[in-house]
């Protein structure tokens, strides 16, 4: 198969940073892989894989292979009483892939509509948004071994989903052996929707929906055309303004550290959790430090939401990778400084 070479990847990373690819192989099926695989010269070459690049800080050039995952498909696998098994490609789009399940009349992924990246991307991550995380709707997914070549599925324990987290964010010795991370590539993602349909609704955006539209048993349409419209508000649209989405991870805290910051700041956005612990709304502590429509070098935060960073730059001035990173550690800093709460990025930083 075709291996394009000095490939730039600023098209490939919804953050617009300008790098390069020594080489990039397009993986349009599993069989592309394998015959890479095959050659001698690509089958132990050093490789990243790259899905819609939505989730990316790229602070260089990338050596090696880069494996632009662009797996098609959707289908319904199984249909019974008790809900849908639905099937799509890695290289799918997620909106587009939780838009179709609607129209096929199979709601479940409504509260997950317009997160940008692709299907293959979505297990990794565990996305989540609105009340309902991927794991709550995974079923299973088929993947290839990078190093051996053998494929494979996993179930949702063998993932070990956390808060935007799995195996595949971890190498084999920080994640009880079983990582994942560089080694292996998802070529297919199945979800399981449950029915009958129980809508989720328990989040302060969709309660003043509810209240404003005075629609108090919305159908699965009306929460996805409600998410859309609350995203779009709230986030800035990567093609006409570079950014990764959140770029922070909500912490979670204990209740007494919780009641520490409460007596510091009673406006402190924070959730309490299943477990016990309650978790803060990250963007409300960085705005809290003054950080919202701030910029740094040629990066900034979103005047919109302060949890979202931007490109900032021009063709002639272009944001880099590391003026990101830059401003990102000086966020935590100020954070920390204040809260005693450290932040952790969302994106794979390259």
């Amino acid at each position: 198969m075709l291996v394009e070479k000095q490939v730039p990847l600023q098209p490939y990373n919804s953050f617009g940073i300008a790098a390069r690819a020594e080489r990039l192989a397009r993986i349009g099926h599993p069989s592309d892989l394998l015959g890479l695989m095959a050659q001698p010269e690509w089958g132990h070459s050093p490789h990243f894989v790259l899905g819609g690049g939505s989730n990316l800080v790229i602070t260089r050039d990338v050596a090696g292979l880069v494996l632009k995952v662009e797996i098609p498909g959707r289908c319904l696998v199984e249909e019974s009483g008790r809900g849908w098994l639905v099937e799509a490609g890695a290289g799918e789009n997620w909106h587009d892939f939780v838009a179709w399940t609607l129209d096929q009349g199979w709601p479940g992924l409504e509260n997950l509509a317009l997160i940008p990246g692709t299907v293959g991307a979505a297990p990794v991550q565990n996305i989540g948004a609105y009340g309902v995380e991927l794991q709550d709707r995974f079923h299973s997914l088929d993947a290839i071994d990078l190093d051996s070549g053998r494929a494979f599925t996993l179930d949702a324990a063998q993932c070990g989903f956390g808060y935007r987290d799995s195996v595949f964010k971890h190498a084999p010795s920080d994640h009880r052996g079983m990582g994942l991370a560089g080694r292996a590539l998802i070529t297919r993602v199945r979800f399981w929707l449950p029915r009958p349909w129980k809508p989720v609704l328990g989040y302060l955006d969709l309660e003043r929906k509810m209240a404003e539209t005075g629609i108090l048993a919305p159908d699965a349409r009306q929460i996805f055309d409600w998410v859309v419209a609350i995203r779009r508000v709230k986030l800035p649209d990567p093609a006409l303004i570079g950014n990764a989405g959140s770029f922070f991870k909500n912490p979670t805290v204990t209740p007494e550290q919780c009641a520490d910051i409460i007596a510091r700041d009673p406006r402190v956005v924070h959730y309490p959790m299943p477990d016990g612990t309650v978790k803060l709304a990250a963007g409300w502590l960085i705005d809290a430090c003054g950080w919202k429509g701030k910029t740094l070098g040629h990066a900034g935060v979103y005047e919109k939401q302060a949890l979202v960073l931007v490109n900032r730059g021009d063709a002639e001035h272009p944001c880099t990778g590391g003026e990101v990173m830059t401003l990102a550690r000086a966020i935590q800093t100020s954070v920390y400084e204040r809260f005693g709460i450290r932040l952790e990025p969302e994106p794979v930083v390259l």
